[in-house]
């Protein structure tokens, strides 16, 4: 394992660790809201500090963007920098919906080159880096290998902070839907990346999402051998927080809905 992938493994299960004992009392959890739908608990900052901490300690020259604490580089800061979310999914975790988990990346040179997406209620552990591939507990993974939407399973997220877009997101999904055996809208953003790249669904959507959203699951989706854009076709989204992924041969099926693209009507013979 990548020295940088062994810390921030590390670094993970520590906030598993805050993450799962605190789900033990939940009726004791301080909740505060930053927004309409949206959340914030004294886990996630704990959490969020125990990663940097951990991170820090590490490489104490590596810069941060964290959902809770924002940005900080240290004078004089490598090229590098660790994208966080503490706790991706938290109106699940205080309502006690085991659907969340610990999101850790590693950008250097503009590029994702480490990921961990960490579910501490399954104790499942997913792991990326750049040209060496994906694992889930050190199992190989690989996108699946549909290639017609009608037997997909996909996943999406609502929009809830910035309802703006509902509308537009609506349409979207009504076009979806007519078109897959499934939608699926489990709400942690990462976790349905991470199913993404185990096959588990075969393509995802959504937009408005923060780059410790989706950088982790981006870059496990890419190493299990699937196609990542935003919702034009383009590099963006981590910019653009607007999100299509999927399995090779889904990707720009999905695409082409997202976009507002008709999608062609399905050939009857074998691929």
């Amino acid at each position: 394992m990548h020295p940088l992938l062994n810390t921030a493994v590390k670094a993970a299960r520590k906030a598993g660790a805050i993450i799962n004992r605190a789900s033990m009392d939940l009726d004791l959890l301080r909740v505060t809201s930053k927004g309409h739908a949206d959340f914030v608990t004294e886990v996630d900052r704990a959490a969020e500090q125990a990663i940097i901490d951990t991170l820090a300690q590490a490489y104490p020259d590596h810069g941060f963007l964290a959902e809770e604490s924002g940005a900080r580089r240290p004078a004089g800061a490598a090229d590098y920098t660790w994208i966080i979310d503490p706790l991706d999914g938290t109106t699940n975790f205080i309502h006690g919906f085991p659907q969340y988990a610990v999101s850790i990346a590693c950008q250097h040179g503009g590029q994702l080159t480490q990921a961990v997406i960490y579910d501490p209620a399954r104790n499942d552990l997913f792991t990326a880096t750049r040209g060496r591939g994906a694992f889930l507990n050190d199992r190989r993974l690989r996108v699946s290998k549909r290639t017609h939407m009608k037997d997909c399973l996909l996943a999406t997220g609502f929009p809830f902070r910035n309802l703006d877009r509902l509308d537009q997101y609506l349409q979207v999904f009504k076009k979806v839907t007519a078109c897959t055996s499934g939608i699926r809208r489990p709400g942690a953003a990462a976790l349905d990346l991470a199913y993404v790249a185990a096959g588990r669904f075969d393509g995802f959507w959504e937009y408005g999402l923060s780059p410790w959203d989706v950088a982790a699951g981006c870059l496990l989706i890419i190493e299990a051998g699937g196609l990542v854009s935003d919702d034009k076709g383009g590099h963006e989204f981590l910019s653009s927080g607007n999100l299509v992924c999927g399995a090779p041969k889904i990707h720009p099926q999905l695409l082409r809905l997202v976009s507002g693209l008709e999608l062609e009507p399905e050939s009857t013979e074998a691929p």
